[in-house]
C-alpha cells in the first residue's frame, strides 16, 4: 500500500486543476500536491484605480484552486486506502 500511495502522490503532482475567479479573468492552475502552478490575470481586469478588486479575485482563486487540488489529492488516497482513515 505504501508503494502505491508514493505512485499515487508523485502521479497528483502532474494532474491539475484550473479556476476561473471575476467572470473567468483570473485564472489559476494547481496540482493535485496543492502547488499553485500559474495564475493569468486579463488586462481588463487590472486597474491601478481599484487594486483592491483585483487582489481580492487573485486571492479567491488561488484559495479555491489549492482546496481543488487537496480535494483530489484527497480522493484519490481514500481510493487506495478504501477509506481506511490514514
Amino acid at each position: 500500500m505504501q508503494e502505491q500511495m508514493a505512485k499515487t502522490q508523485a502521479e497528483l503532482q502532474s494532474k491539475t486543476v484550473e479556476v476561473s475567479a471575476g467572470g473567468g479573468k483570473v485564472k489559476v492552475t494547481a496540482n493535485g500536491a496543492g502547488d499553485v502552478l500559474a495564475i493569468k490575470i486579463d488586462k481588463e481586469i487590472v486597474d491601478p484605480e481599484d487594486v483592491e478588486f483585483l487582489e481580492e479575485m487573485v486571492l479567491s482563486a488561488v484559495q479555491q484552486a489549492v482546496e481543488q487540488g487537496k480535494a483530489l489529492a484527497q480522493s484519490e488516497m481514500s481510493r487506495i486506502t478504501g477509506g481506511l482513515g490514514l
